[in-house]
């Protein structure tokens, strides 16, 4: 069975958000073309569809780390902040745009809260970012003959 541990993150999450902007519930809220994601930048992000993007990041995180909080879900959005001459310090993400991410997650059924231990995948969530690994794992065997061998059929 392929996961989301055997295929590369970027082809997944792209596959994921084109998937989650067909939901209704995954939609960027008013703010979203004016916001910057996190202290340490300096703009609003230039994709268009940068917050599904996002979701689909986060949905990831939190099928690998699960579970999880918002505070260390900011952290792994986070990055390093310029404060001019001084030196670079690690800044975490915005956790209202991760929280909202999770919270339009759990209208969809994948991701549940998991006794005030944060939150974790739930089983259809886990069962649709299995299937949309194996959708890439597939795709990426037949640019690559050699990965023929991890797509299988199991």
């Amino acid at each position: 069975m392929t996961t989301v541990f055997d295929v590369p993150p970027a082809p997944l999450i792209e596959r994921v958000a084109d998937r989650l902007k067909q939901a209704p519930q995954v939609a960027p809220p008013e703010w979203a073309p004016f916001v910057r994601t996190g202290v340490h930048t300096e703009k609003s992000p230039d994709q268009t569809d940068w917050w599904h993007r996002r979701v689909a990041a986060v949905f990831r995180k939190v099928y690998i780390l699960g579970p999880v909080g918002t505070e260390r879900l900011s952290a792994k959005f986070g990055g390093r902040r310029d404060d001019g001459s001084a030196p670079y310090h690690p800044r975490k993400g915005s956790r209202a745009i991760i929280r909202l991410a999770v919270q339009q997650l759990e209208e969809l059924g994948y991701v549940s809260q998991a006794n005030n231990r944060g939150r974790d995948v739930t089983g259809p969530g886990r069962k649709f970012l299995d299937g949309v690994s194996r959708e890439v794992l597939l795709e990426l065997a037949a640019r690559n003959p050699e990965l023929t061998k991890y797509a299988k059929a199991k």
